[in-house]
């Protein structure tokens, strides 16, 4: 999954001199079918460098990409903090940054990125509303935290203050996005899990928990802290000094008699701490869960009556790219919101910014059982090939609807985030 980064070629530099603003003309017009001449010449040799989360960066889209669009696409696999410093401090060493809508709070001021034209998208219209109007349905409750239309529009190609509303223009074209909950082991527990309070219930002792990415580890931390009745947020994705202070304190008093097992800061860490069992309870993330299972390991991601911690995801451009190389970013964004990569992560159990493109990637039993909270008819696979769930069995936490219609809060970057990082890395060092 995680390829190391080749330097640019010169075939590359030297496209960029040649007719790329043609190319770019012919693209844009929107009055040719297919490539232009000179794009199917010179695409073969572009190439495109890719870094984001292991989440999305997988070997089979970059094959894919090759495959359809011509070009290639390197990617490279980081954890979110390492994502946040390279977009942040190194705006010459990507082509595309695969982030987080919270990662981009505290990117976009940094200039890095380039604002895109919503107009080039071929299936913005198609975008789910989260990431527009911060609404699933028009009747939705807009949950706490970095919600994505936050921080999805700037007024104007060279906007620096996020716009309020829809404005042409955005920060992260919108492609991956999920409603995240404890994953647990139904065998070694026993009974039945309903509530976010459980992370902490010392019968767990020793064997929970909890990822080690502050922005998000607060967030899963504050769930479990509100349900407890201990503390009443006045925004769970922007906490006072007192809030995190009070929030740390109990975990880190958890932490001191023994709660957790560890801490995990990578997909693969999570998926082994469960599959082993040593950790019965635990924030997890959805396709670690389909892995698990995929094992012929008993593992569920519980749905909690107080509802989900969301994250979303998107593709953002590097200041730097321009010409034909900017042109085949456009194509690749284009092709990524057609609906391939769509089934194949909504096979591991994430959603596309567009669904109804990735039904048509789908079988019928696949789309019912993913997106409708139908029970599957069949087999259910995952991207893979490897079998999941049997028929008759129904997704954890059901329909799309119900499941993103329960967000309690967003992924997010607070007002007083340096102040909220110090203080949990005390929690991970007490």
């Amino acid at each position: 999954m995680v390829k190391t980064e080749k330097a640019k070629g010169i075939s590359r530099r030297g496209l960029l001199k040649g007719g790329a603003a043609t190319a770019g003309v012919a693209l844009g017009s929107g009055a040719i079918t297919g490539f232009p001449t000179i794009w199917a010449q010179n695409i073969k040799d572009v190439t495109l460098r890719q870094f984001g989360t292991g989440v999305s960066n997988l070997n089979e889209v970059a094959q894919k990409v090759k495959e359809d669009l011509g070009f290639t696409l390197e990617m490279t696999a980081l954890d979110s903090d390492a994502v946040t410093q390279r977009a942040a401090t190194q705006p010459k060493s990507f082509d595309i940054a695969d982030i987080e809508y919270w990662i981009c709070k505290k990117v976009w001021p940094t200039g890095n990125l380039q604002a895109m034209d919503t107009s080039k998208i071929k299936n913005y219209d198609k975008i789910v509303g989260i990431f527009k109007s911060g609404k699933l349905t028009p009747e939705s409750t807009i949950a706490q935290g970095t919600a994505p239309h936050t921080v999805g529009f700037v007024n104007g190609v060279d906007g620096t203050e996020f716009a309020a509303e829809e404005s042409g223009w955005m920060t992260l074209i919108p492609t991956i996005y999920n409603a995240d909950t404890l994953g647990i082991r139904p065998d070694l527990i026993g009974r039945p899990i309903g509530s976010w309070t459980e992370l902490l219930n010392p019968e767990f002792k020793g064997k929970a928990s909890i990822l080690d990415i502050s922005s998000i580890g607060i967030m899963d931390a504050a769930m479990v802290c509100e349900a407890m009745g201990e503390i009443q947020y006045g925004d769970k994705g922007n906490m006072t000094r007192e809030e995190i202070d009070k929030t740390m304190a109990i975990f880190t008093e958890a932490k001191k008699a023994g709660q957790f097992r560890a801490f995990w800061k990578t997909f693969d860490e999570s998926v082994n701490l469960m599959a082993s069992g040593e950790v019965v309870i635990q924030s997890m993330w959805s396709p670690a869960i389909t892995a698990v299972r995929s094992q012929g390991i008993p593992c569920i991601y519980q749905p909690l009556k107080e509802g989900y911690r969301s994250w979303g995801g998107g593709i953002g451009l590097s200041k730097n790219l321009s010409g034909l190389e900017l042109d085949a970013a456009y194509e690749y964004i284009n092709w990524y919101l057609d609906g391939w990569v769509g089934g194949f992560l909504m096979r591991q159990g994430y959603y596309s910014a567009v669904p109804e493109t990735s039904k048509n990637h789908m079988t019928e039993d696949e789309w019912g059982f993913w997106f409708e909270g139908k029970p599957a008819k069949g087999d259910i696979a995952n991207p893979f090939g490897t079998v999941m769930e049997k028929a008759g069995a129904v997704r954890d936490g059901g329909s799309f609807y119900d499941r993103m219609g329960a967000v309690a809060c967003w992924n997010a970057v607070m007002d007083e985030n340096q102040y909220m990082v110090r203080k949990w890395n005390e929690f991970i060092a007490a």
